[in-house]
């Protein structure tokens, strides 16, 4: 009895020296916890600022605000398609970027017919040298050009390692997706200062937030585009240009064609098909110069944010060892 009686004794006089030290800790815990929550309720009210609110109330004077024309570089990729369909919904004429006129032509005939908006589809290859921007000057002079959406090769979303990549192939990539991404706004920029208005889209990928195997160029190009967009909004916002960084993750491989009743595989709730994409990230324009530009897929981006590096390292190296 005596050995619990000091036992006892022992334990409160070892609580009362120690319960500074134990308030200390409890008040630290209740910063940390309440540093969290505040962290938490910014997201969501950015949430609902960014996805939400610009549904409920649209935007629809986009042509009014921006300009009357936008050119889309990548033209041939399922989501700057879904994209310029969008923007011919707001009665914006179109111009198409591209190296192959019969990934476009279609649409580019369906979108004039449908919404009574102009097309004009320009062959340029950047990849062969600075002559490319010659017919793309001649097709843009006089036009009040308010849009310009690069979008980055959705071919560079296979998974290859580096040195499985041709040299070639990887220099045409660079100059497509890099050079020539950063060449059409050093052309449609100037205008748009002119005119204190524009809004620049530049649609690269989630790759860029977190590295996976098998994607470091995809991870190079959009960290590019990302980080370019970014640079531009800080010296042009103030003068009258939006400028946008959409990282998506992964979108339906294939569009529906206006044509056709079928629709683009893998689809899913983390997985929209461009055209519901496009929707969403028109939606976000003037709103939120960085996003995913899709409400589920930001929720994706928040978890993915809540993994340590080292972490998601591990995973990735497991995942390779699996296959």
């Amino acid at each position: 009895m005596a050995a619990v009686d000091s036992f006892n004794l022992l334990y409160r006089e070892m609580s009362r020296s120690c319960s500074s030290y134990f308030e200390t800790l409890a008040l630290i815990g209740a910063v940390y916890t309440a540093t969290k929550a505040v962290v938490l309720l910014r997201d969501c009210c950015n949430l609902v600022r960014v996805h939400f609110l610009p549904r409920i109330i649209p935007n629809r004077k986009l042509k009014q605000r921006y300009g009357d024309w936008a050119v889309i570089y990548g033209a041939s990729e399922s989501v700057a398609l879904a994209y310029a369909e969008e923007l011919a919904k707001h009665s914006i004429s179109i111009v198409f970027i591209t190296h192959d006129r019969s990934s476009v032509s279609d649409t580019a005939a369906w979108l004039s017919q449908s919404y009574g908006v102009e097309t004009v589809i320009v062959l340029a290859d950047f990849s062969a040298d600075q002559a490319a921007t010659k017919p793309v000057k001649d097709a843009l002079r006089g036009k009040d050009v308010g849009f310009l959406v690069n979008c980055v090769d959705e071919s560079l979303t296979s998974p290859q390692s580096l040195i499985e990549t041709p040299e070639q192939g990887l220099l045409d990539s660079v100059n497509k997706n890099v050079a020539g991404a950063t060449l059409m706004v050093r052309l449609v920029l100037p205008g748009m200062v002119e005119r204190s208005r524009g809004a620049v889209v530049n649609i690269s990928s989630g790759a860029c937030c977190r590295p996976l195997p098998g994607r470091a160029t995809l991870a190079a190009y959009t960290g590019y585009l990302d980080n370019f967009s970014r640079a531009l909004h800080v010296e042009y916002s103030s003068r009258g240009i939006f400028i946008q960084s959409l990282v998506p993750f992964q979108i339906a491989s294939s569009r529906r064609q206006p044509s056709s009743s079928s629709s683009p595989s893998g689809e899913g709730w983390f997985v929209p098909k461009p055209d519901v994409y496009a929707s969403h990230a028109v939606s976000t324009l003037g709103v939120s110069n960085r996003t995913t530009g899709y409400w589920p897929q930001t929720l994706q981006c928040g978890l993915m944010r809540c993994v340590p590096e080292w972490m998601w390292v591990l995973g990735c190296r497991a995942l390779v060892t699996s296959r």
